[in-house]
């Protein structure tokens, strides 16, 4: 996600929380549900924690010690059952208008990379999803790279290649800000959606084997992707709108389209875009963290300003029941084979209660298996969704390789 930002106006609680719901006792029967498969989820920004926290450096926060203060550390990945991640490289979207999106994007996966080398028995690369069965199997996680934003590309198919190269396995086309090729969903719409450069974009991360991520676009960004693409999308990191009206979430109609494209929406955890009235009081919350990126350029300032609001105008934390709320609304309208998780862990500052961290995935199954869903269908959701949608994508890439 990051980052909830500043906002002008201070909000009251005006309106009481909802009545405390009954905390998920994770069954036997569910944690044998839950370790028979794996955790495949969507989006983590472990990566930028660690260069703002510890400035990139590994021997300052020790994933296998434990990091408290994080969401992710090894010991509750493992216990969590995570089998594969991919790892954000995020860098903020106004680092554009410096011109070093791309050289900080670069730093960013080599955090990542410096994270698998220093924890080779727990982490390793993974490109395809055989290799994710691969190495899942063998008892470690397999590790693949997001980048967070076009931004990031700088408007250049060349550095999108190279950063395929170098093992980006999804990009975000979209984040906070809108593109000179892409509407973001959280900032002025100056394109209807896509320009004809951004259609070329789509097409040539088809041809690289790229997924096409549809989080953080505008819903217009949305449809050109999905008329454009040969290959499923996904949406690393998105919930679903009907429940909580955010526009970071994700319309009935597309997720309809998203159903006939084949993709995969994973559901976000982040407070703000979950829970309903929390959704209403973070609406605008991409304008404000511009204005207050222009207000205090020095990212210790923003973070300080950014602390003061998050304290003046809190929202609601919401609850496991609500996530569960996002993914039966997908499958309602797309199916159960469109449907899985982006937690956004280390990039949100408020998470429902009893996902607090990697470690609280098998809650979910709990509650799944609790709404009457069987072992099959919660294993789609965990994992096999995307992998699908993976080995579609690479077989188009693939095909448009013979053309």
């Amino acid at each position: 996600m990051r980052h909830t930002p500043f906002i002008l106006l201070v909000f009251a609680i005006t309106s009481a929380s909802a009545a405390d719901r009954p905390l998920v006792v994770v069954s036997d029967e569910a944690r044998r549900i839950h370790s028979t498969g794996f955790v495949f989820d969507g989006h983590n920004d472990l990566p930028w924690e660690v260069r703002q926290r510890a400035g990139g450096s590994f021997d300052k926060v020790d994933l296998a010690a434990g990091v408290p203060r994080f969401h992710t550390d090894i010991r509750r990945l493992r216990v969590g059952n995570v089998g594969a991640q991919f790892w954000a490289a995020y860098v903020p979207a106004e680092t554009s208008k410096e011109n070093r999106a791309f050289t900080m994007t670069l730093e960013q996966i080599a955090i990542i990379h410096a994270m698998v080398k220093r924890y080779p028995d727990v982490f390793e690369f993974a490109k395809t999803a055989d290799e994710v069965v691969r190495i899942q199997k063998s008892g470690k996680i397999a590790s693949l790279i997001g980048v967070e934003g076009g931004h990031s590309m700088e408007n250049s198919l060349d550095k999108l290649r190279r950063l395929r190269e170098l093992g980006v396995g999804y990009m975000t086309l979209t984040h906070s800000d809108t593109l000179a090729w892409a509407d973001s969903a959280t900032d002025e719409a100056k394109h209807g959606g896509l320009t004809e450069f951004g259609e070329e974009v789509v097409r040539e991360m088809n041809r690289l084997g790229m997924l096409v991520d549809l989080s953080h676009v505008s819903p217009d960004t949305m449809r050109d992707a999905l008329r454009v693409t040969k290959a499923p999308i996904i949406f690393s990191h998105s919930s679903a709108r009907e429940i909580a009206d955010h526009p970071r979430n994700v319309p009935d109609d597309i997720l309809k389209l998203t159903a006939k494209n084949g993709g995969v929406v994973m559901v976000n955890f982040y407070s703000g875009f979950i829970h309903p009235e929390s959704a209403h009081r973070r609406a605008k919350m991409f304008e404000v963290t511009r204005a207050l990126r222009s207000q205090f350029p020095e990212e210790k300032d923003y973070q300080a300003a950014r602390k003061r609001w998050i304290a003046a105008n809190p929202i609601e934390s919401g609850d496991v029941y609500d996530v569960a709320d996002h993914i039966e609304h997908i499958i309602k309208v797309a199916g159960i084979d469109h449907v899985g998780l982006g937690s956004d862990f280390d990039g949100i500052d408020k998470v429902p209660k009893q996902l607090e961290d990697v470690s609280k995935y098998p809650v979910i199954t709990q509650v799944l298996l609790d709404r009457g869903y069987v072992p099959l269908q919660i294993h789609k959701l965990l994992s096999g969704n995307v992998l699908r949608v993976m080995r579609r994508a690479e077989q188009v890439a693939k095909e448009l390789g013979t053309q």
